[in-house]
C-alpha cells in the first residue's frame, strides 16, 4: 500500500497567501522525511480554495527539495495549458528527477479560468480528448504534427526526449482525474489509471474501477495489462489523526468550513451558468465519515477497508484540514510512524 499526501495550498481565512504556500512546501517535506510515498499537488487560479496556480512548477521546487518523495500534479488542468507545453514540463521533471514525477491531468471546470486563459469554454466541454491524445503522443513519439480541431502545428523534435531517462520507465506516469463514466472509458480507452476524488465513498469508487477494467477490456486490453495498470489508480481523501477520535473530527469540523465558504464561493463560472456548491459544515462530516479521520488504528482501518472494497492501494491523504502548519506537519508525521506501520 502506497500512502502519499494531497496539498491543495488552501488558504484558510485570516491566512496569507504565502503562509498557504508555506505549508504545502512543508508538507512536502515533512512527508519525506515521515516515510510517505508522494506528495500530490493541487491547482487552481483566482480562487483562496488553493492558491497554487501551476501544480507544475511547485512539483519542479519539491523534486528539488526532495531525494525519494513521488511528487505528483492532481490536477494539471488541460484545457487551460498546451499539451506541448505540459508535455515538455513533464518531460524535463521525469528526466532530471530520475523518474519521480507523476503528471495527474484533468478536464478541470467551467471556470473564468477559460477566459482569462483564451481556451474558451469548448476546450472545457469537447476539447480535452483532443488535449489528452496530443499529450500523450508528445511522451512517446520522436516528432510530433498534428491537424486537430483545437491545435495544428507542423511535424517538430520532442526535447528532450522522456525515452532517454538512463534505468528508469521510459515516459513520466501519467494519471487522469475521472469523475463520470466518459472520463472513465477515456482514461481505460487510453490505458491510463484514475484518480478519484475525495467526495467519493467507497462504494462509487469500486463502481468506477469496475467500469474502468470493464472499458478496458472493451478496448482489447488483455487481463494482465488491466492489472497492471489498475494498481496505479489512485484515491483521494481527508487524513486527520488524533487519540481520540471525536478530537480529529471536531479539528476538521472547526477549521474546514470556513474555507470551503470562502473558497467554493469564490468560483466563478465563464457563460454566468449557476453552479450549486456543497454546503461546506455537511461536506467537511461527510469526509470526516468517508476517510481515515480518528485515532491511527481507525485510519489504518479505514485504509484497509478502501483497499479491499474498491482494488486502490495507492492514497492522496489531505492532511492541512487544520489550517494549521504545526498541526499539519504533525498530522503527517503521525500518518507515517503510527498509521503506516499498521498498513503492513
Amino acid at each position: 500500500m502506497r500512502v502519499g499526501t494531497f496539498v491543495l495550498a488552501a488558504q484558510f481565512p485570516g491566512q496569507g497567501q504565502g503562509e498557504a504556500l508555506h505549508r504545502a512546501v512543508r508538507t512536502a517535506e515533512v512527508a519525506e522525511e515521515a516515510g510517505l510515498d508522494s506528495v500530490w499537488l493541487a491547482e487552481h487560479h483566482f480562487v483562496p480554495y488553493g492558491v497554487c496556480p501551476s501544480a507544475v512548477t511547485l512539483a519542479a521546487l519539491l523534486l528539488g527539495r526532495t531525494r525519494r518523495l513521488r511528487v505528483g500534479t492532481a490536477v494539471s488542468v488541460l484545457p487551460t495549458v498546451h499539451p506541448v507545453a505540459l508535455g515538455e514540463q513533464a518531460a524535463l521533471l521525469h528526466l532530471t528527477s530520475g523518474g519521480r514525477f507523476t503528471l495527474g491531468v484533468g478536464r478541470g471546470g467551467p471556470w473564468v479560468d477559460l477566459e482569462v486563459f483564451g481556451a474558451g469554454l469548448p476546450a472545457y466541454e469537447k476539447g480535452f480528448p483532443e488535449s489528452l491524445d496530443l499529450l500523450l503522443r508528445w511522451l512517446t513519439e520522436p516528432r510530433v504534427g498534428t491537424e486537430g480541431e483545437r491545435f495544428a502545428f507542423r511535424e517538430v523534435p520532442v526535447v528532450p526526449r522522456p525515452d532517454e531517462l538512463i534505468g528508469g520507465a521510459a515516459v513520466p506516469e501519467v494519471v487522469v482525474a475521472c469523475t463520470s463514466p466518459k472520463s472513465v472509458r477515456l482514461a481505460a480507452e487510453r490505458g491510463l489509471p484514475m484518480l478519484l476524488g475525495m467526495h467519493c465513498g467507497d462504494e462509487d469508487k469500486a463502481e468506477m474501477v469496475a467500469a474502468w477494467a470493464r472499458c478496458a477490456r472493451e478496448a482489447g486490453r488483455d487481463p494482465d495489462e488491466i492489472a497492471r495498470i489498475g494498481a496505479g489508480h489512485v484515491s483521494a481523501g481527508v487524513a486527520q489523526l488524533a487519540d481520540r477520535g471525536a478530537d480529529a473530527a471536531e479539528a476538521l469540523v472547526k477549521a474546514m468550513p470556513g474555507w470551503l465558504r470562502q473558497g467554493l464561493d469564490a468560483h466563478v463560472t465563464v457563460d454566468g451558468r449557476h453552479r450549486a456548491m456543497r454546503d461546506p459544515v455537511a461536506y467537511t462530516e461527510l469526509l470526516c465519515g468517508l476517510h481515515p479521520v480518528g485515532t491511527p488504528r481507525l485510519a489504518a482501518d479505514r485504509l484497509a477497508a478502501t483497499a479491499e472494497r474498491t482494488g486502490i492501494t495507492r492514497f492522496a491523504l489531505l492532511a492541512e484540514g487544520s489550517g494549521d502548519l504545526a498541526a499539519t506537519e504533525e498530522n503527517v508525521r503521525r500518518l507515517g510512524a503510527e498509521v503506516l506501520p499498521l498498513l503492513v
